[in-house]
């Protein structure tokens, strides 16, 4: 009997936890019911145009039906084997939602890129022809617009306060299933442009199940209300993998409101190049901690270089914002409006110093922050990299003056971890370097165990490393 007593309570006690955990676990069938007629399915059609250029002549074409006549016994058609193929139409398709009830729709730029024609469907399955009221490539959005009398408007809410755990919807077309809807958490906020390749947009990681259609679709919080565009999946197969991206709504309202006002979206520049600061970096320039944007290269005559800004400050903070990784600088200075008065917390020389600037205009595209003969062979320097002067020749080719860079040779030890032949040494410290005389005068007080900070030009790129010399 108390065997039996004890098998009773436990089951109850199983039941009661079961009903507890049921009683967290949200219900999304309101959420649904009322944000579901906003959401539009997007298809873009990009209308084929024959190739001028590469089309046959008219004595090819007839050779080439002649071709089809003897061996097929038929002429050329298209699709044949051999036979000129016929220019196709491509359609895209994603998701959209109504933002305004005069219709106004967002969506994302690379859904409707190149069309030709857009379409919407309605939840109620009218569909209308939408058109296009300006885009914006580098925070992928695009607003449509449709004229349907009066039409039913998202709630927008915010994502500023969003945090890792909290629960995030989408709706979305996904493989041409419209109106479909998934669920999840937030992630991860403030994901950066090394995640996402896109440097102007502070994203939003969830794992909510976003595939091929849901793109454009809304991101909405546990009340029904926008808080994000749904554009990216990061995934190995092209399918989904638990990771996935949405454009905060903030940013996405901005380019909206600046779209429909002028047609183009208006950034700040601040006129600098910039990297991470790694521990070495750190190390090398006194830093307590590894964080901020360290300056590679200041753009002559921009906001940074009118302000004071120079090579080897770091930048903590931009406008009483912490600066703690690199690629949130880019979408802080971004969102300020051109001309607007800001701030620079820079380190520089050990001391923190505040530098007040005028925001530049970033161009319309453009990636900027809105980041041999003659010579001898060194071997003695401790950094185990060995140079040789730049010949008037090479400076030109990679676009440098009469008295900049030595190009490395050979590189051995630590150095060989990240410098390889070819790459030219601008700078060695503070120091700046044209000779192979100067590279040994700057690096003979090396001191084993200390990092050695180098500004390095590969290719067209330059950027900041350190080395540090081994002990003896």
């Amino acid at each position: 009997m108390n065997h039996l007593f004890r098998k009773v309570f436990l089951a109850l006690g199983v039941l009661l936890l079961a009903g507890a955990a049921n009683a967290q676990l949200p219900d999304f069938t309101g959420l649904v019911e009322d944000a579901g007629p906003s959401v539009v399915s997007v298809m873009a059609t990009s209308t084929a145009k024959a190739n001028l250029r590469n089309a046959p002549s008219a004595d090819e074409d007839a050779q080439m039906q002649e071709f089809f006549r003897r061996f097929f016994g038929q002429p050329g058609m298209p699709g044949a084997p051999g036979a000129p193929q016929a220019p196709r139409d491509r359609t895209s398709q994603g998701t959209g939602f109504i933002i305004s009830a005069d219709g106004y729709i967002l969506t994302n730029h690379h859904v409707i890129d190149g069309a030709d024609d857009i379409h919407v469907q309605l939840a109620d399955r009218r569909e209308l022809s939408a058109t296009l009221v300006g885009s914006d490539a580098e925070t992928d959005v695009a607003l449509l617009k449709v004229d349907e009398g009066r039409l039913p408007a998202v709630r927008i809410g915010s994502s500023s306060a969003l945090k890792p755990g909290q629960w995030v919807v989408a709706i979305g077309s996904p493989f041409g299933f419209d109106h479909s809807v998934t669920a999840g958490i937030v992630s991860a906020v403030g994901r950066s442009s090394q995640v996402t390749g896109q440097q102007y947009v502070p994203f939003i990681q969830t794992d909510v199940a976003i595939n091929r259609g849901n793109s454009g679709g809304p991101l909405l919080d546990i009340d029904g209300k926008v808080v994000g565009i749904n554009s990216q999946i990061f995934s190995n197969t092209g399918g989904f993998m638990g990771v996935s991206f949405a454009i905060p709504i903030e940013t996405a309202m901005r380019s909206a409101e600046q779209l429909k006002a002028k047609g183009y979206v208006s950034r700040g520049l601040l006129g600098v190049r910039i990297q991470e600061v790694t521990r070495d970096v750190a190390r090398s320039l006194g830093l307590p901690r590894s964080s901020g944007a360290l300056v590679f290269q200041v753009e002559p005559g921009g906001a940074a270089d009118k302000a004071g800004v120079k090579i080897q400050d770091v930048i903590l903070a931009f406008n009483g914002q912490e600066v703690a990784r690199s690629a949130q600088l880019p979408p802080m200075v971004g969102a300020v409006s051109p001309g607007s008065k800001a701030s620079l917390k820079v380190f520089r020389d050990g001391k923190e110093i505040t530098l007040p600037v005028t925001v530049g205009e970033a161009p319309r595209g453009d990636e900027a922050v809105a980041g041999s003969p003659g010579g001898s062979v060194d071997t003695a320097n401790r950094l185990g990299i060995g140079v040789e002067d730049l010949s008037a020749e090479q400076r030109e080719q990679v676009g440098l003056g009469k008295d900049e860079g030595v190009v490395v040779t050979r590189v051995s030890g630590a150095a060989a971890q990240r410098l390889r032949a070819g790459d030219v040494i601008l700078m060695v410290g503070k120091v700046k370097v044209g000779s192979v005389a100067q590279f040994n005068q700057a690096t003979k007080n090396a001191k084993a165990g200390e990092p050695v900070m180098l500004l390095v030009r590969r290719g067209d790129a330059s950027q900041f490393i350190t080395v540090t010399p081994a002990k003896d």
